[in-house]
């Protein structure tokens, strides 16, 4: 499965920490990361993770791309919501694409975790599915 991770500034520690504590599950994915979510991410856990532009030089708008071509299965958006983001219209730009391609989008720590239990369990092989019937046409 494709695995975005983003993370505004006052969440990247804590989008570091979840991605060390579900390391193991995360590698047997590809990973796909704004800017410097990415490089902390790889620095923390030496994980390899495809790098996009930061958020605000369009990193969110290369993941919204993805989205929007069915390329991505799955996003972790650790979002600030006390925090004003000068990007703020592709941020509502990427979760409403995660809404309109019903891509699984956590947007805090706590659906995160449920995600990757969900992932863990194969609760979210319907992704998968979604990919073959497409080559199969």
């Amino acid at each position: 499965m494709k695995i975005a991770l983003i993370a505004h500034d006052k969440k990247k520690p804590e989008m570091v920490n979840f991605t060390i504590a579900y390391k193991s599950l995360l590698k047997k994915h590809e990973l796909y990361a704004t800017g410097t979510t990415g490089l902390k991410v790889m620095e923390a856990t030496g994980l390899t993770v495809h790098r996009f532009q930061s958020g605000p030089l369009g990193g969110d708008q290369q993941i919204g791309a993805m989205i929007a071509a069915n390329q991505m299965d799955l996003v972790v958006f650790l979002r600030d919501p006390l925090t004003a983001q000068p990007h703020e219209p592709d941020v509502n730009a990427l979760l409403r694409l995660s809404d309109v391609y019903r891509i699984p989008l956590a947007t805090n720590l706590a659906s995160a975790e449920i995600l990757m239990y969900a992932l863990m369990h194969g609760e979210l092989h319907w992704r998968e599915l979604l990919h073959q019937n497409k080559e199969n046409k």
